[in-house]
């Protein structure tokens, strides 16, 4: 349970009248509800307030129903169909406009110094805090919501609304001020409801998740009436200060709680991160599987590679690769790599992170593919239906989504095709933006891609796809796309960093063999963040 699930739970409580026991001695809620008619006449004689049509009391039957009584035409009807829950012996239920002023007039000189309080001055979550700024009365008493200390608001708009923000005013210049149209003002009729009482009722599950709004979709209001209309639970006011106290002492457990339990799922979730993350460093260190020699190496699996792409430069398919290297060990145990067109030789030790097995070797990226391009990087003419057009955001998850694709003519996708033609099988690898996530395509359907993806031909005979995955997934390779993306706001992964990649590459079959091992490996790691969820 969250923290803030934890607060909602307490808050329900608390109007519930399950948070603290009940004293039969209180003097009972009725004794208040008879003080507020009384006060509300006396407003009404002097002309401060009007006499509300709708004013109403709602009382018990013999038959243990609950029904409601309109003063100004006498008629009764049972409300046991609004009756949310069961409140305790002493507690009485009543309509918010009845117990409470609301939206009420505030009266002050134009020369006096108010506070005025817009909507980002208010606090969210559970609290009661603001800030102000002040100004003249006459230049905040029109077009504003006005108020006065000891009134109560609430925001009434979305999403301000579910985040509680919520209000007792107190310490206001001169005693008044003004803000947002968005808020609604609560004011008791003198010392009858406590007033942080009132504020847990608008911050409970019971007042927030019950609402209905009305609106566009970023601009939704709780509907007229609602407030006014939403039944109150009074308990007697001795009660409502030890709900009060008691909420006073939780809330700071439940903060301590709150951060321990963020702290927590953070560990967590690094911790499932971390084995993950170590399960993908052992398997390409070489340490998940063992070596068998009789599966030959992976340098006469890279000479095999050379060698085919020997073959496509022949046959005019692909172009020589100008930076194509050789990574070897040489007699000082010193690691060297080789440039071929030049015959170059450099010391690369500080490049070399660990040590692999006997059997293995270091290459480039460049070393098993023989294509490396990205998408067009000209925006398309998008059309209402047509070819996919695929950027980073369809393949974020690490699997391909077509659900929210854009589209682009059948013309355009030929043209971007001669350049860039993804394929079933083929590698895709996002460069822009979200950096480093690999999928292999699985879908056959035809479709072009954005600049923000890297589309990569490899050889399947000689480089498994899963393993691949894998190697791309691991620590190894994920600290060389942080340490090589540029730009601040949208990074790249330009694609000689990409091509010059640093990779750890074993033979054909223990590329498979350590592939089945994280397969029998995974659901163990399944296992423990479901875990992880079970004990959250």
């Amino acid at each position: 349970m969250t923290g803030k699930q934890l607060k909602n739970s307490i808050l329900q409580w608390a109007i519930q009248g399950k948070l603290v026991p009940q004293d039969p001695n209180d003097e009972p809620a009725s004794v208040l509800l008879e003080k507020i008619r009384q006060e509300k006449e006396r407003l009404i004689k002097e002309k401060k307030i009007k006499r509300d049509k709708n004013a109403s009391i709602i009382f018990r039957g013999e038959d243990n129903s609950y029904y409601e009584k309109f003063l100004a035409t006498g008629e009764v009807k049972c409300i046991d169909e609004e009756i949310p829950f069961e409140i305790p012996q002493g507690w009485e239920w009543s309509r918010v406009s009845s117990v409470f002023l609301i939206n009420p007039k505030v009266s002050a000189k134009d020369d006096d110094i108010a506070a005025f309080i817009p909507m980002e001055a208010i606090s969210a979550g559970y609290g009661s805090e603001f800030r102000f700024y002040e100004k003249q009365w006459k230049e905040i008493k029109s077009g504003y919501t006005v108020f006065e200390d000891n009134d109560i608001a609430f925001a009434k708009i979305t999403p301000c609304f579910q985040n509680r923000k919520s209000v007792i005013f107190n310490g206001l210049p001169n005693g008044i001020g003004a803000g947002t149209t968005e808020l609604k003002i609560l004011r008791t009729y003198g010392e009858t409801i406590n007033r942080y009482y009132a504020l847990y009722f608008l911050e409970s599950p019971y007042f927030i998740d019950e609402a209905t709004f009305k609106g566009t979709a970023n601009q939704q209001r709780i509907v007229v009436g609602y407030l006014e209309n939403k039944l109150f639970p009074l308990p007697p006011l001795s009660e409502q200060k030890r709900i009060v106290d008691k909420i006073g002492i939780i809330m700071p457990f439940i903060d301590k709680y709150s951060k321990s339990k963020e702290t927590l799922d953070k560990i967590n979730v690094a911790l499932r991160a971390k084995l993950k993350k170590s399960i993908l460093q052992e398997a390409i260190q070489g340490k998940l599987v063992p070596q068998i020699a009789e599966e030959g190496t992976a340098r006469e699996l890279l000479e095999q590679i050379r060698q085919e792409k020997e073959r496509l430069i022949k046959e005019k398919k692909i172009k020589r690769d100008k930076n194509a290297s050789i990574i070897f060990r040489g007699e000082d145990n010193s690691y060297y790599e080789k440039f071929l067109a030049t015959g170059e030789v450099k010391c690369i030790d500080e490049e070399i992170p660990f040590e692999i097995p006997q059997g293995w070797e270091w290459c480039r990226f460049s070393s098993i593919y023989w294509q490396l391009t990205d998408g067009t990087h000209s925006t398309p003419k998008y059309t209402q239906s047509g070819i996919p057009f695929l950027s980073v955001k369809d393949m974020s998850t690490g699997r391909l989504s077509f659900a929210n694709t854009k589209f682009i003519s059948e013309e355009e996708h030929k043209l971007l095709s001669q350049r860039c033609h993804p394929c079933k099988g083929n590698l895709l690898l996002s460069k822009v933006g979200t950096t480093g996530i690999p999928l292999i395509i699985d879908d056959d359907r035809e479709f072009s891609i954005f600049v923000s993806l890297a589309l990569i031909k490899f050889f399947p005979k000689f480089v498994d796809s899963s393993f691949l995955i894998a190697l791309l997934n691991s620590p190894l390779v994920q600290m060389q796309v942080k340490e090589d993306t540029r730009g601040v706001g949208n990074k790249n992964w330009v694609l000689t960093a990409i091509s010059n990649t640093l990779l750890a590459i074993p033979p054909l079959r223990e590329q498979q063999r350590i592939v089945e091992k994280i397969d029998i490996l995974s659901p163990y790691t399944d296992k423990i963040e479901r875990l992880f969820e079970q004990l959250k």
